[in-house]
């Protein structure tokens, strides 16, 4: 028999604060999440070792509970000038919108350096004791996960399907987040395309359950005490959930963010590559519509994500969301202002009325 994502995690309830890269998982996000008895996650995928340090220790003086750090996978990416300059040539028209300089020269990411990054990261993961570090984006390699394993850390590693699943279990992972198509933000797919990576997560999570010997949690559009007891029922050990907490007034979202999802109807998420060169699921706005003709021949993730970053900045700081990557779920329109503690006390007295028991 498996056992349990509390036991597993020792936290009280098995719900996972997704960790949302970029500023949203906030030290007050993840301790109020880890005091409530769920399971708070540093998004670090954008983050120094040095800010990673720091959020860790910060974490670590406000709650005596487990919490956890989700880093990138660095993949090895292959764009050219032609597809460079292109794609900035394009961009120059909204920064021309937005009245601020055009970039006239263009730095290539480079692989190694985010691969040394990369490591440096979970250095301090193993340096600063925390407990429980998950992966997006591929499956490190058997020295990274020989190193954490040896300092007694669980891994997680994302899924979007079956055989991506299995892959992490063969590699040594603890525990496999399946996401569904309906989530938030970016796709965690890394086998296959992402047209081929697109099963609704109540689909997924039997059949990656059926597969894999390890404990599974459930990622995607999951908002509420219904959305986590479907997940149990079929089989999951718990659940993983973003956009319900981006909205939290203890989030870092941008203000903009919040509101926009906060507004949105039904029909109003897409998945796009316009941002970051990586499909991500988010709130169809102007920027989106604008590059759809061009999203295929975007550089790869990270150099898109590079190009893109000055006019995300000005559309944040301008005040206009149509110009800023609003990542957010398919259950977008579920989400709700309000503290963490009573997203939490929510989401828990809906599941006892349904049957819940911890």
């Amino acid at each position: 028999m498996l056992q349990k994502a509390t036991d597993i995690f020792n936290v009280k309830y098995p719900i996972i604060q997704a960790p949302m890269a970029g500023g949203v998982t906030t030290t007050r996000l993840v301790t109020e999440v880890a005091n409530g008895g769920g399971l708070g996650m540093i998004g670090a995928g954008y983050m120094s070792p040095n800010q990673l340090r720091k959020q860790i220790q910060e974490v670590q003086q406000l709650t005596p509970n487990p919490f956890g750090v989700n880093l990138f996978v660095p993949n090895e990416f292959h764009v050219t000038e032609e597809e460079i300059l292109a794609a900035n040539e394009k961009l120059n028209q909204f920064r021309l919108t937005l009245q601020i300089p055009e970039k006239k020269i263009v730095e290539k990411p480079d692989f190694n350096d985010l691969y040394n990054t990369f490591l440096e990261q979970v250095d301090v993961v193993i340096k600063e004791n925390v407990p429980i570090c998950s992966f997006t984006f591929g499956v490190p390699t058997t020295e990274v996960i020989d190193r954490l394993k040896q300092h007694d850390i669980l891994l997680m590693g994302t899924a979007t399907t079956v055989k991506e699943a299995i892959a992490l279990e063969k590699a040594g992972m603890d525990i496999i987040v399946v996401q569904g198509s309906e989530a938030g933000g970016h796709r965690g797919n890394f086998l296959k395309s992402n047209n081929e990576s697109m099963m609704g997560i109540m689909s997924l999570i039997p059949q990656v359950v059926d597969n894999v010997s390890i404990p599974v949690i459930a990622a995607g559009g999951i908002m509420d005490g219904r959305g986590f007891m479907a997940s149990l029922c079929l089989g999951a050990q718990g659940v993983q959930m973003g956009t319900a907490f981006l909205t939290c007034l203890e989030s870092g979202a941008n203000e903009l963010h919040k509101t926009a999802i906060l507004n949105a109807k039904e029909d109003q998420t897409v998945v796009t590559r316009s941002f970051s060169g990586k499909w991500a699921r988010g709130i169809q706005n102007e920027f989106i519509s604008s590059m759809r003709a061009n999203e295929q021949q975007l550089p790869a993730f990270p150099v898109q994500n590079s190009l893109t970053k000055d006019i995300r900045k000005a559309g944040a700081s301008q005040g206009k969301p149509e110009f800023m990557s609003l990542w957010a779920g398919q259950n977008a329109t579920m989400a709700k202002k309000q503290t963490v503690g009573m997203l939490m006390e929510s989401i828990i007295a809906e599941a006892k009325g349904l049957g819940f028991s911890t």
